[in-house]
């Protein structure tokens, strides 16, 4: 009886319980997809949790991203570039940092005449003259920038600048803001008069 089992499965693809082998086949898959499909709502579950979860600020900062900004020069705030030198340090003004990119907007402006020295950025930088008339080089020419002149410097293109006395100049960069000096940042003696 038993060699007549096996015949009739071998013959009619069935097991012992009258399975098919593709029936079988069939429910394995099932098998996977419906663990699949528990692993994945699972892990869906658990990252929807979190999102619920975000502070406050983070809802906030996201909604001030969003909204206008409106800045008067005469009402920013300043802060010292090279602090080393004193009321002739160079002053920032940070106008706008984008809250995901970290894109930012900002102003230089000058008390005393300087030379920048040779630096560069890890984004790309755009150069607005508001006052006073600078020089850049870069690759070995320089370049006059008069008030309204603008440039666009590729990231990581070394870069320095002659600033005047009372200069004012409007500056972009499409990620953080940062400065990398080739030979150390500018001393007292890089002002000029």
């Amino acid at each position: 009886m038993h060699a007549t089992r096996v015949r009739l499965q071998e013959r009619s693809n069935q097991n012992k319980f009258g399975i098919s082998r593709g029936l079988r086949f069939i429910r394995r898959r099932m098998k996977m997809k419906w663990s699949l499909a528990i692993v994945v709502a699972a892990l869906s579950g658990f990252a929807l949790i979190g999102r619920t979860a975000e502070p406050e600020a983070t809802v906030a900062s996201q909604a001030a991203a969003r909204a206008p900004e409106f800045k008067n020069l005469t009402d920013l705030k300043w802060d010292k570039i090279l602090p080393a030198l004193g009321v002739d340090s160079p002053e920032i003004c940070f106008l706008h940092v984008d809250a995901k990119t970290y894109a930012t907007s900002l102003l230089i402006r000058t008390p005393k005449a300087i030379h920048v020295r040779k630096h560069w950025h890890i984004a790309n930088e755009s150069h607005t003259m508001i006052n006073g008339t600078a020089m850049l080089a870069c690759d070995g020419k320089k370049f006059e920038l008069s008030p309204g002149g603008f440039n666009f410097m590729p990231a990581k293109m070394i870069h320095e600048a002659w600033l005047p006395a009372n200069s004012l100049t409007f500056i972009t960069v499409d990620g953080a803001w940062d400065i990398n000096w080739v030979e150390g940042p500018p001393t007292a003696a890089d002002l000029t008069k």
